[in-house]
């Protein structure tokens, strides 16, 4: 029989309720944090109009920084 796949329903909830400028920011302090989870937060805060530039500069340095930095 079949099982469903695991979701991640509760992580999903829980950052739909913190502000998208402090996911962000632990996101950065988290080196733990996977690239495709960065790529979702730049992408919800390009179509944020009222975004912060510095976050955005902040969000794209780690982004592009190396594992070791």
């Amino acid at each position: 029989m079949p099982q469903p796949a695991p979701s991640n329903l509760k992580t999903e909830l829980s950052s739909e309720a913190t502000p998208l400028q402090v996911q962000i920011r632990s996101a950065v302090e988290d080196r733990t944090t996977p690239i495709s989870r960065l790529l979702r937060l730049m992408s919800a805060l390009d179509a944020d109009a009222t975004a912060n530039e510095n976050l955005r500069h902040v969000l794209r340095a780690r982004i592009g920084a190396p594992l070791s930095v």
